[in-house]
């Protein structure tokens, strides 16, 4: 019984605990955490997206900007060229100017996409922003009203019995109830036999002869006394109680003396059994 009540404690407490990592691996708050820091996370990419995407665009207006240098410059060398009668310089600085020229259209054109794209970024950027500060009001709302439910629902559990704790206390009152009866039962049935002397019964050496004789004999005894008394106050003692006592006490005597004999009989036949087995051994 104590092993058996040792082994349902043990598998009571280990269901718990599953039940409670099961129950922290399903928590709604958890699972609404990770959301939020999942979109904080993408968010973060964008911000390092657009940082990226600025430090390449300016990168490229570093780079015109010395190109436009270099274009005065040859623009330069092209008029002292000239000035200078040598028509052969000048061309190879416009020509340079030209090319110079060409990689500055080229690197605008790469500026305003990377303008346009860093736009679109910074926008759902600010997008995405608003939808997690808007996720983290609702998460914490959510998250809220699930441990609100989540105290009700161990509340009416304890208050209903319908939980796990609470139903092993329910078995547990139950068992202590019906022990309860079969022990108040026991000590009934107890008073019963003691009141009807069965445990003198089972205790006393006597049987029933003998407690019947010692019965007549209190009987004798207590007539005895009452003649005494009846003598002592001057009334004669009735006579045919007299004669009734006289002839029950012959009979008792009767009786005793057929019991005694009997019992002598028994006695002996028991001796001899006794006897017999001896010789058997000893043969």
């Amino acid at each position: 019984m104590a092993a058996m009540g040792i082994l349902s404690r043990t598998s009571y407490v280990i269901r718990s605990k599953l039940n409670a990592i099961l129950n922290r691996t399903e928590d709604p708050g958890e699972s609404l955490d990770y959301s939020y820091e999942k979109m904080r996370d993408e968010l973060q990419d964008v911000k390092q997206g657009i940082a990226d995407l600025t430090t390449q665009k300016k990168r490229l207006e570093i780079q015109k900007r010395r190109l436009e240098e270099n274009v005065e410059k040859h623009n330069s060398q092209a008029r002292e060229a000239v000035s200078q009668d040598r028509d052969d310089l000048a061309r190879k600085a416009l020509e340079k100017k030209k090319s110079k020229m060409a990689q500055i259209e080229e690197l605008e054109a790469q500026i305003a996409d990377l303008q346009n794209t860093q736009e679109n970024l910074v926008e759902k950027k600010n997008e995405l922003q608003s939808r997690i500060e808007e996720f983290r009001t609702k998460k914490e709302t959510m998250k809220a009203r699930y441990e609100a439910a989540e105290a009700s629902s161990n509340v009416s559990e304890a208050l209903t019995g319908v939980g796990d704790e609470m139903g092993n206390v329910a078995r547990s009152i139950e068992r202590a109830e019906e022990q309860t009866d079969e022990m108040e039962a026991r000590a009934e049935a107890m008073d019963e036999l003691q009141d009807t002397g069965a445990f003198d019964d089972a205790l006393s050496d006597k049987d029933s002869i003998d407690r019947e004789l010692d019965a007549l004999s209190s009987d004798r005894e207590v007539e005895s006394e009452l003649d005494t008394l009846k003598s002592e106050l001057g009334k004669s003692p009735n006579p045919d109680a007299d004669a009734d006592t006289e002839t029950e006490a012959v009979a008792a005597d009767v009786e005793v003396d057929e019991d005694v004999d009997l019992k002598a009989e028994l006695d002996e036949r028991e001796i001899e059994a006794e006897l017999d087995e001896i010789r058997d051994d000893t043969a």
